[in-house]
């Protein structure tokens, strides 16, 4: 919750030093948004490739779990298709980019930012923080009323990291293992299925 506090908190601060002219115009020094990007996608394989024991864990679970990712994948992407119903100006492919996102909205929004423009990039991390959040506040409910992968899923990309304390609290100890699978295969998806929607006229 902290932690996205303090990205709304900065993205904010971005508009107000925008509106009132504090800073350059960013447009002008140059492609800032790719090689923010290109960093960013640095430091996540510095993250990876710190983790020696990261495939030796993820051998340890039950191969039925190990589906987990694929329905999140699958079902975030389906319930993104029918809401682009509600949305007519807004493509079918601009909703799954941004649903593609699982969360993960500092990677996506510059992602949709860098295709799409900044409005929808804008739209994009509101979207992911939001469902940051819904999981943070709603684990509990989550796991009272839908068990105890709910969470997991509608964690999306964040279950290896902002989420995983509320998810352990909430669905136990024993879920600890798949919280970062999950976490790990949906944020690797990330780049991915957003770059390929982004290319898509739907």
């Amino acid at each position: 919750m902290k932690s996205s506090l303090i990205i709304v908190s900065f993205f904010i601060l971005g508009i107000i030093c925008g509106l009132m002219h504090w800073l350059p115009d960013l447009n002008a020094l140059g492609n800032v948004s790719f090689m923010t990007l290109c960093a960013l996608l640095f430091c996540v394989g510095i993250t990876v490739g710190n983790n020696t024991t990261i495939i030796e864990t993820f051998s340890k679970l039950d191969r039925r779990l190990m589906l987990l990712p694929l329905m999140t994948i699958t079902g975030t992407l389906a319930a993104t298709a029918i809401a682009s119903f509600g949305l007519p100006h807004r493509s079918l492919a601009d909703c799954l980019a941004i649903g593609s996102g699982f969360g993960y909205y500092s990677l996506s929004s510059i992602f949709i930012t860098q295709y799409r423009g900044p409005e929808l990039g804008t739209v994009a991390l509101l979207a992911n923080i939001i469902r940051e959040v819904f999981t943070l506040l709603g684990a509990p409910l989550m796991v009272k009323f839908f068990g105890p992968l709910a969470p997991i899923s509608c964690g999306g990309a964040t279950t290896m990291d902002t989420t995983l304390p509320i998810i352990t609290r909430t669905s136990g100890q024993d879920f600890v293992i798949l919280s970062l699978f999950h976490g790990f295969l949906v944020d690797f998806s990330v780049p991915f299925l957003v770059t390929f929607f982004c290319s898509l006229s739907l």
